[in-house]
């Protein structure tokens, strides 16, 4: 039966309690400790049961304890204190980007992510991703940076999971409610609901915008369940990573130009666009559009004006990873935009594809961001490499190192994963500060006077409170399974608040490697099961719903956690989520994690449990391997499975990496825990002072969001600002520069190369390179002329290479002209070589390499040119 009408039930607060709401609908109460305990006063059990949501918290509250708190001084002043803190906090007088560029008016960013994580009540993320952009966000809040989050809001999001009797994962999804939810609907002056159009396919799809506040960030979530809209249109919006590869394509058509769109309808006009991986990528598709027709810009000058402002994150170093749409979908849904640009399928495919030419290839949504972005960027420094090696391609003639790829390493939000015991540790002896400024080195050398006893104590606490959330969750799981009172009992007992206990909580990825440990099950029995030293290991993680052996390593884990033998050291908890993610990192000793090298791009769970004083136990990839390589060996912060060797072969590589594993411990890990002096484990404790005071100040997302901002949108925002002046003038005339510039490239030929080079050098001397150039049509001021000079791999591919500029000194008749290099310095020894490139040069360019546009010394003049002389 459908209503006739429908009308919106909200809680009914006693006056005094009013201040509830405006906390309740401000997220910053997810990450402040006193806002948090605030609500939990008013009914703990309750709290517990409405999943951490104030809002369904006051709606469901018997009445008589509303009343009850309307009158209760200490609760009352509880309220005036938390409503006090957050005004202090939005008033934003005081934060970071006030004092370094408060004259900065509107919206500086727009961040588009599939996925934000926030908080666990909010399920509008699945895994990493979403736990990166809900901690940008955050520290963006804290930082004061002007950014708006943009994103979809599903109605059923990402799944629950449980395990049947079998230990296979099922998922369970289920409907939000989305006005018991911290979100308030966006509306027109009118009252009715503010909605945006996209077109699909002989229809139009209209979205509603939601606006979920984080502290001073709004983040905008686009609706699609609307009655308006055909049923399999309002499913787009339904679950997260859900449906077919048509689903996912529909559904990053609304993120990428729906959002854009709601940015528009909400009269915001940011100067930059970050791009949290491909999924948002068609945003640019759309500005490009709205430049055309707002400006009158041609493709050409559009590309230009959109790529200024554009910045793009991956996050994938799995080729698997990265989302591709056949040519026939493409072709369906976004033809029109094709016919727009002017450009037909071949070329509009030719967007998203590594080769252009090659009609057979499917449209990249990385690639698509890779061609339009003027800034791109892995998320640590081993995944910059990693990038820039899988998307060589795009930039033929450009030597790996230099493909324009960087890096930004994730962070985490700290407020956010530490617990209230390390929050007032932390508070005692390190000070107020370090919450505003975690990236603050010096600061964090306060840990250090923490007295051993006291970290100790209060770790223990955690790790007691960790055993007892996961006997709980154990004895729920059970009971929903069915269990006997005899399996139930059992339940209450598993696990020993005083060992040595080991987290791994993560997605069920194959590269992940869950089951590693499991390797040689006697061994770790014994590991496990040692009277006088025993270890235990809590896991918890899901698999994506298609990822049938994922789910076969969650069956495996399961199957060890109902062996008598594992039962009282091993426990799986199911339905990972932030809850059971924040209690693991709360109280484990050790975090282990042991991808395969080089599959995992970052990682974020280690630098959490490491905030709150855990160890982590890890391969080297990802963050993990640039923290053990950076830090001092004689200080050690964990430990590192392998030296960072990878392997052809995985079964090898899997049983060399069990054996050290284990080796690591039965002989460091376990005897260090042990290890008592006074009743405490001093080395163990140095070692979490040493791995916080080296780690904390680095692996923080305010760092990473100060980086981006003074890496990225402010300088993006200063191009954006140069291109459109005088109605994109310079735009206009940097997309004729680079037409003329490719249409006269064919001509550019080095002709000789010159070194003065002779017999054996000695390190520290140097090498003066002349090279005489024909370029046609262009002028010496359009082009840069590099030495390239390095060491010689045994393969004699030049590396560990640096380039050098040139100047022109002599002009020879129409283009043709004499470069030098003085003083090219050799660094180190060994058999090294050079060579002579030519690049393009223009000052609005926002890298130096343009695809295709690069001229080395040829093999006409290879004798010259690659001299190889012993340093």
């Amino acid at each position: 039966m459908k209503p006739i009408q429908t009308f919106n039930v909200v809680p009914s607060l006693p006056v005094p309690l009013e201040g509830l709401r405006r906390l309740a609908y401000n997220l910053r109460w997810c990450w402040n400790h006193n806002t948090i305990e605030l609500f939990r006063r008013l009914d703990r059990e309750l709290w517990e049961q409405v999943g951490h949501n104030p809002i369904l918290l006051l709606g469901r509250i018997d009445q008589a304890r509303l009343e009850a708190a309307a009158t209760d001084g200490g609760f009352l002043a509880h309220l005036e204190r938390a409503l006090a803190d957050l005004e202090h906090y939005l008033s934003g007088e005081l934060s970071w980007f006030a004092q370094t560029d408060g004259s900065w008016q509107g919206p500086l960013v727009a961040y588009f992510s599939a996925e934000f994580g926030l908080t666990e009540s909010l399920s509008i993320f699945a895994g990493g991703l979403g736990m990166l952009a809900g901690d940008h966000l955050k520290s963006a809040s804290d930082l004061g940076v002007p950014l708006i989050g943009v994103g979809l809001l599903y109605q059923q999001g990402y799944f629950r999971q449980y395990l049947n009797e079998a230990g296979w994962q099922q998922e369970r999804y289920e409907n939000n409610d989305f006005h018991t939810l911290p979100l308030t609907l966006e509306r027109r002056p009118d009252g009715t609901p503010l909605t945006i159009k996209v077109s699909y396919p002989g229809r139009e799809v209209r979205a509603q915008i939601w606006r979920a506040q984080v502290g001073r960030i709004p983040l905008y979530l686009l609706d699609a369940n609307l009655e308006i809209n055909a049923p399999e249109d309002r499913d787009i919006t339904d679950q997260l990573y859900g449906g077919d590869l048509e689903m996912r394509l529909k559904q990053e058509i609304l993120l990428g130009i729906g959002g854009y769109r709601a940015l528009e309808a909400l009269g915001l006009n940011p100067r930059v666009y970050h791009m949290n991986e491909g999924h948002a990528a068609f945003l640019a598709l759309e500005r490009l559009r709205r430049l055309m027709q707002q400006g009158g810009l041609s493709f050409a000058e559009a590309i230009e004006a959109a790529s200024a402002g554009l910045v793009f994150t991956t996050h994938t170093p799995v080729p698997a990873g990265h989302d591709h749409f056949p040519p026939e979908l493409i072709e369906r849904y976004l033809g029109e935009y094709a016919r727009e640009f002017g450009l037909g399928l071949s070329g509009f495919m030719a967007l998203g594809r590594k080769n252009p030419a090659d009609g057979r290839e499917t449209f990249g949504m990385t690639t698509l961001a890779l061609r339009v972005a003027a800034h791109a960027n892995g998320v640590s420094r081993l995944h910059g490499a990693v990038s820039r090696a899988m998307w060589q391609e795009l930039w033929p003639g450009v030597p790996k190192e230099e493909i324009p790829i960087g890096h930004v390493t994730n962070g985490v939000h700290f407020q956010s994963w530490i617990s209230q015991e390390m929050n007032q540790l932390y508070e005692r002896y390190l000070g107020p500060r370090w919450r505003e400024e975690p990236a603050d080195q010096a600061l964090w050398q306060g840990v250090w006077r923490i007295p051993d006893e006291e970290l100790w104590y209060t770790h223990q606490r955690r790790r007691e409170r960790l055993v007892s959330f996961a006997r709980r969750r154990l004895h729920e799981q059970l009971t929903r399974r069915g269990a006997t009172e005899a399996e139930l009992e059992a339940a209450l007992g598993v696990l020993d608040p005083d060992a040595l206990t080991i987290g791994f909580a993560r997605r069920f990825a194959t590269y992940k490697r869950a089951t590693l440990i499991f390797s040689d099950p006697e061994r770790l029995l014994r590991i496990l099961n040692n009277p006088t030293r025993p270890v235990q290991i809590i896991f918890a993680g899901k698999a994506h719903p298609k990822d049938e052996e994922g789910k076969r390593f969650i069956q495996q884990v399961a199957e060890f956690t109902r062996q008598p033998a594992f039962a009282k050291r091993l426990v799986f908890l199911e339905d990972y989520d932030m809850a059971v993610g924040r209690a693991l990192v709360h109280g484990v000793d050790v975090w282990l994690n042991n991808p395969r090298r080089p599959l995992e791009a970052s990682g974020t769970s280690g630098m959490k449990a490491m905030a709150n004083g855990a160890l982590n136990l890890s391969t080297l990839d990802g963050w993990w391997d640039e923290a053990w390589q950076d830090a001092d060996p004689s200080e050690p912060i964990g430990w590192a499975i392998g030296r960072g060797e990878e392997y052809r072969d995985p079964a090898s590589q899997d049983h060399l990496e069990a054996e050290a594993l284990y080796a690591l411990l039965e002989q460091d890990v376990v005897t260090t825990f042990y290890e008592r002096s006074n009743s405490l484990p001093r080395r163990w404790l140095t070692r979490m002072k040493t791995s916080i005071t080296t780690l904390a100040p680095r692996y923080n997302t305010h760092r990473m969001v100060r980086e981006y901002t003074q890496r990225c949108y402010l300088l993006e925002a200063e191009r954006v600002q140069r291109l459109t002046e005088s109605s994109w003038n310079r735009a206009k005339a940097l997309a004729a520069w680079k037409e003329r510039v490719r249409a006269a490239w064919p001509q550019v030929r080095l002709e000789v190369v010159e070194a003065s080079a002779e017999g054996d050098l000695r390190v520290g001397q140097a090498v003066d390179v002349g090279a005489w150039v024909n370029l046609g049509t262009l002028t010496p001021e359009e082009v840069r002329l590099e030495v390239y000079l390095g060491r010689l791999d045994p393969g004699g591919e030049l590396v560990e290479a640096g380039a050098t500029a040139m100047r022109v000194v002599k002009a020879d008749g129409p283009g043709r002209y004499l470069f030098q290099a003085e003083a090219v310095p050799c660094r180190m020894s060994g058999l090294h070589g050079f060579s002579v490139r030519v690049l393009p040069a223009h000052p609005d360019l926002s890298s130096p390499f343009l695809p295709g546009l690069i001229a080395w010394a040829g093999s006409e003049t290879a004798a010259r040119q690659a001299r190889e002389v012993e340093v």
